[in-house]
């Protein structure tokens, strides 16, 4: 059985600086692929990668606000990176995800809601060792942010109701 090359080839494509050049052409063709496919995958999904939409009120409006993301699995749980492509500034949507206490996920499909945990301290070195694992990447993308820690948080799925 042959196996499915493009989940390496991404990993392995994403460490390279001149990626992040892209992102202008990779946002508004996730959104494209989004649509077309009634929010049940994204460009992350067609490379192999799990990609993730989180909705969260925005911190100052209150308005619901989605984001499509990379998110790293860990067991039952969700590592998102607050990465932002390797620019110097904290991505708006871990703002708003830091100021809230749950948020709707949908991962191809599936919507449920979680609770949020910003990790700090130790425990957000080793999650940051496991997500490098997972997504080299991120690696690049802290050099390129010039030493910016990236915001890591923990997302555990609620108890539906």
């Amino acid at each position: 059985m042959l196996k499915n090359p493009l989940p390496a080839f991404s990993r392995r494509l994403a460490t390279f600086p001149l990626v992040m050049r892209f992102d202008p052409l990779i946002i508004p063709l996730e959104r494209a692929v989004r649509r077309i496919s009634n929010d049940r995958f994204g460009v992350l999904d067609i490379a192999g990668q799990p990609s993730i939409q989180i909705t969260v009120p925005g911190r100052k409006s209150g308005i619901p606000r989605t984001t499509s993301l990379l998110y790293v699995p860990e067991d039952d749980d969700i590592l998102l990176v607050g990465s932002n492509w390797g620019r110097p500034k904290h991505p708006v949507w871990s703002a708003n995800l830091a100021a809230a206490v749950t948020a709707t996920v949908q991962i191809r499909g599936e919507e449920f809601e979680t609770s949020i945990e910003a990790l700090t301290g130790a425990e957000r070195d080793k999650a940051w060792q496991y997500a490098i694992e997972v997504w080299p990447g991120y690696q690049m993308e802290y050099e390129l942010a010039e030493g910016r820690e990236f915001r890591l948080f923990r997302l555990r799925r609620l108890p539906r109701s």
